[in-house]
């Protein structure tokens, strides 16, 4: 399906040179700072404290957040999950503060929120509890459960992170490698990363939290990317078959230019759908659709400007892909 056909090439690789001078300046700044910021890691990589509350009405997260601001503990993330009613509120580690006092001192904040007074209570098996009233004896919220998320288990969980990427980019080559070569395989791999790193640093220079959704949201974007790459090296090797006089840099310049109106359908649908769960999804997974926002965004101009532009600076030819026919030998092997 085609929304237009343009019949003249796009000379890409003609600017390759200068699209690839931003792109390391923009990469090399993502760098910097991560390494001067770092990522502002959540509570399942830092450890922290969660908690399950009930409200007796839709809860409201905004409120919810506030309540909790006021009591000095930042950065709380508020999620609803099951229903509208029952939220999680996951809170960063606190120096020096024990599990049931972070929990008493937050609980507290939202039981007056809601216009009641909290009353310790204990449980069959001897814990220590607390109960919200208000005025007419009833119970707004509710605590349901608290966990304690140890520095140990995330740390687990970002070494875990750490070898799943890993573990894509390896697949990621070894796949291109055999479908394509080599050379092919290095430059989507440099594009791919290039793509990674990039969004890494908008969450470093904006210092938004880097949770398990997001890092979710980057191997979607690696996959999402690599994608977008092999649709324009199938497209080369196609041309290398098709236009036999045709130069490397001309079949590259066919390639995307052909393949222009399916990337924007393709892209321009993806990019609705995820703008729309970036500004009506809420919190939860706000984070989330701006990594994949970004990583699409950067992922189409990678696919373009960087991998196929790498692919011709590392000396893709037609004998890479397409191997020469051996000429039928009609002399029975006989010499004159």
């Amino acid at each position: 399906m085609e929304f237009f056909r343009i019949k003249k090439d796009i000379p890409f690789m003609k600017h390759a040179l200068v699209f690839n001078v931003i792109s390391a300046i923009t990469f090399v700044a993502a760098v910097f700072f991560l390494w001067k910021n770092g990522l502002n890691y959540s509570i399942e990589f830092t450890g922290g404290t969660a908690m399950e509350v009930a409200y007796k009405k839709p809860a409201d997260s905004e409120a919810i957040r506030k309540a909790v601001a006021s009591v000095g503990i930042e950065d709380a993330v508020v999620q609803q999950f099951g229903t509208a009613e029952n939220v999680l509120i996951r809170l960063p580690a606190q120096e020096g503060k024990a599990k049931d006092t972070i929990t008493q001192t937050v609980f507290t904040a939202l039981c007056s929120a809601e216009a009641g007074k909290v009353d310790q209570i204990a449980s069959d098996k001897g814990d220590k509890g607390f109960a919200c009233r208000d005025a007419a004896n009833n119970e707004p919220v509710a605590l349901q459960s608290v966990e304690l998320v140890g520095k140990q288990v995330g740390e687990e969980l970002a070494s875990d992170g750490l070898k799943a990427l890993a573990a894509v980019v390896a697949g990621v080559m070894l796949y291109l490698a055999f479908r394509f070569e080599w050379k092919f395989a290095v430059s989507a791999i440099i594009a791919n990363l290039h793509d990674v790193v990039i969004i890494l640093g908008f969450f470093a220079f904006f210092r938004w939290e880097f949770s398990l959704s997001v890092l979710a949201g980057v191997l979607a974007v690696l996959g999402y990317s690599v994608n977008e790459s092999v649709v324009i090296f199938d497209r080369i090797r196609e041309n290398f078959r098709k236009l036999r006089k045709a130069t490397v840099v001309e079949a590259i310049n066919n390639a995307i230019t052909s393949t222009i109106s399916r990337t924007i359908i393709t892209h321009g649908c993806t990019q609705m759908m995820v703008l729309s769960m970036l500004l009506f999804g809420g919190q939860t997974i706000h984070n989330f659709a701006i990594a994949l926002t970004i990583g699409i965004c950067f992922g189409i101009y990678s696919s373009v400007f960087v991998a196929a532009a790498v692919a011709m600076w590392l000396g893709v030819k037609r004998e890479d892909l397409i191997k020469p026919v051996k000429e039928k030998d009609t002399t029975g092997g006989a010499v004159v």
